[in-house]
């Protein structure tokens, strides 16, 4: 079972006792990441996330940091998305004072040395450079892009490196001073946990104001696509829909036929597009949800010649749920497959602090694991067929291409 406590700054600690296991995992979460930037410092929750570990008042140097983490055997990380930026460190459960005491430490107290953000800044220009020698990371981008635009929501997480060049320190510190407050964040405790020291850590953080995005407002029409043009061997393809937010009673519902499509390797597409026909190395189905907005997408590497065949059947498919129901065969599957999936992942004290730490922060509320697969096993056949005809019309497409294709490819492949 989980824990809640609110302490007096605001901030929201979610801790859950496994005392089966001998490790302990702490995760701070911020509510803000990509979407709660402008355009002048997008990617700065990016640069910011990689800045955490260099260093504190305290704990001068990336060296002594990861020094002290390697000497305990811990491992330790932090991520941003477009919602949210999380820092944490996992290691021996004897070991968890000292772990709230370095997250709180670099959550507070980072340095952000003139001389440390310069090498970072060059760090994540080759990050991004990496990523844009990646089509297939960096056609899920592109995809966001097709539906988003110029929102927020549509930019890359990392920024650009026109955007990053200019990021400045005081920028940073402002940041940090307007987006990391006590009514922000969320801190996440798993594993074989004693009495929690939290206050003594992260009591003093000021709370602030709820941090604010803007709502995405655009809706859709007409197809669109957006055929970027690369050199490759292999074309990489998101086809997809708008879809729902993280709130949406359908969510469930979108996140099965998702997995019924492309979610595992018994998957429709996976056997029509990969298995019987072999036009391509991968093949894949998802939903995504944020706050106000959502989506689902197939994503594909294909062979060259196979980019207009394998569009062809992923419609197909999209039509043949509209048109009927999957067999219940097909939803206990996708059913057993979830239920597995969630036993293996809640094994690990990180994946417990995250499942948890993720629902407080970013729906206000908490639902177990029991709760979430109650509301899995209650999906129908009917609710997949229904949602598959809300989603999937024509005017609701798009399609992010990276090849060596050029704009009239998009003739060929027209909705």
């Amino acid at each position: 079972m989980f824990k809640k406590t609110i302490l007096e700054n605001g901030l929201r600690v979610v801790s859950v006792s496994m005392p089966q296991v001998k490790s302990a995992a702490v995760l701070v979460l911020v509510k803000t990441g990509s979407r709660y930037e402008t355009k002048k410092i997008n990617g700065i929750s990016h640069f910011l996330e990689h800045m955490a570990f260099k260093g504190t008042k305290r704990r001068p140097s990336n060296l002594l940091i990861s020094s002290i983490i390697d000497g305990i055997g811990g491992s330790f990380n932090a991520f941003t998305t477009k919602d949210h930026t999380g820092f944490y460190i996992k290691a021996a459960s004897e070991n968890l004072d000292l772990i709230l005491d370095l997250l709180s430490d670099l959550v507070q107290n980072s340095l952000i040395d003139d001389q440390e953000l310069e090498k970072e800044r060059g760090a994540i220009i080759e990050e991004i450079n990496m990523y844009e020698d990646q089509p297939q990371n960096r056609v899920g981008e592109l995809y966001e892009e097709l539906l988003f635009g110029d929102h927020p929501l549509g930019w890359q997480i990392s920024g650009t490196k026109e955007t990053v060049a200019r990021i400045t320190r005081n920028d940073v510190l402002d940041y940090i001073q307007n987006m990391y407050h006590s009514t922000a964040i969320v801190v996440g405790v798993a594993g074989a946990i004693p009495e929690l020291p939290v206050q003594k850590y992260f009591g003093k953080i000021k709370p602030g104001k709820e941090n604010k995005f803007d709502p995405v407002t655009a809706e859709q029409d007409t197809p669109k696509s957006l055929i970027y043009y690369k050199k490759t061997d292999q074309a990489h393809v998101c086809l997809g829909v708008r879809g729902y937010s993280i709130s949406h009673p359908d969510r469930y519902p979108l996140a099965l036929l998702s997995t019924i499509i492309g979610g595992y390797m018994s998957s429709r597409l996976f056997q029509e597009i990969r298995m019987k026909r072999g036009l391509a190395y991968y093949v894949s189905s998802g939903s995504e949800e944020y706050a106000d907005t959502g989506y689902f997408v197939t994503q594909a590497g294909l062979r060259i010649d196979a980019v207009s065949d394998a569009v062809k059947i992923i419609l197909e498919q999209f039509d043949l749920l509209k048109n009927k129901p999957p067999s219940l065969e097909e939803l206990r599957r996708a059913k057993d497959y979830w239920r597995g999936k969630m036993v293996l992942s809640l094994e690990d004290s990180f994946r417990n602090a995250a499942f948890y730490a993720t629902q407080e922060l970013l729906e206000g509320k908490i639902e177990t694991p029991d709760e979430v697969m109650a509301r899995v096993d209650a999906v129908t056949t009917e609710d997949i067929q229904r949602v598959a005809k809300n989603i999937f019309l024509n005017k609701n497409l798009n399609l992010a291409i990276i090849g060596p294709f050029k704009e009239n490819l998009w003739k060929e492949l027209s909705f």
